[in-house]
């Protein structure tokens, strides 16, 4: 089964950047995208041989995730039922035989760090969530998680320190995450891999120069791990400030 998952920073704008394109050649079982920025009133487009899920946030052309499927779910759940963190579309769980899939875009703590107090709030709340889920089965996280975990994530780690995305309070939520029972599918195959990122700021030629961070992420129940086949980043696909990142995983 292949899955991919991508931040597409408005999917109208990414449809006219060569969305499709990547969209028909990947031939995902599974599309995951975040910021779609949209309602799916809003659509002019359709996805042919896939169902269509949209979680879009109060707020117009603001955050919004998606999930495309060529079969469908056994179920699909809207956020985390939590009133003050359900109005921005940012989580959408697809039910399926092996496991559930979870599609995140997780709030970012912003300039100066306005939102980190709530981050630290959404990030117990999100893994109580998911923790609750995988009482049931297993589970599969992807999205764009607005932090880079370690060092090797990104290209300055010295100069970012504090910035958001990298403070010691995101990625030790992070740590958490992970040694609460999830695996880091990327990582899991390719643990020493530098240069490996998935989100590229739009200043200073730091895509060209290969500038990034690794935010968006497979995460997985360790319970799955030997059914992981590969994990994948797609660095050479344009159309966002983030490339599409993917996971294969046998499945009966």
């Amino acid at each position: 089964m292949r899955l991919i998952s991508w931040n597409v920073n408005g999917l109208r704008a990414c449809m006219n950047k060569g969305f499709m394109d990547f969209f028909n050649t990947i031939n995902a079982d599974v599309f995951c995208i975040q910021e779609s920025k949209m309602q799916k009133s809003q659509a002019d487009f359709s996805f042919p041989n896939y169902q269509d899920y949209w979680n879009s946030a109060e707020k117009k052309g603001y955050s919004g995730v998606v999930i495309l499927s060529k079969t469908q779910p056994l179920s699909i759940d809207y956020d985390m039922g939590i009133e003050h963190h359900d109005k921005e579309g940012r989580i959408l769980t697809a039910q399926f035989n092996d496991f559930f899939l979870v599609n995140v875009y997780t709030p970012n703590s912003k300039r100066e760090l306005e939102r980190l107090d709530y981050r630290m709030q959404w990030e117990d709340d999100f893994l109580r969530f998911l923790k609750s889920l995988e009482q049931k089965k297993p589970v599969i996280l992807c999205g764009d998680l607005n932090v880079a975990h370690q060092e090797i994530d990104l290209k300055n780690p010295k100069n970012n320190r504090r910035n958001a995305g990298f403070t010691d309070e995101e990625r030790g939520k992070m740590t958490t995450l992970l040694n609460a029972g999830f695996t880091d599918t990327f990582r899991y195959f390719y643990p020493n891999l530098e240069g490996a990122y998935s989100w590229w700021s739009y200043m200073g030629k730091a895509r060209a120069n290969n500038t990034g961070w690794r935010i968006d992420y497979f995460l997985c129940s360790c319970a799955l791990n030997s059914k992981l086949i590969d994990a994948k980043i797609y660095p050479e696909i344009q159309g966002s400030d983030h490339c599409p990142v993917g996971l294969e995983i046998e499945t009966h």
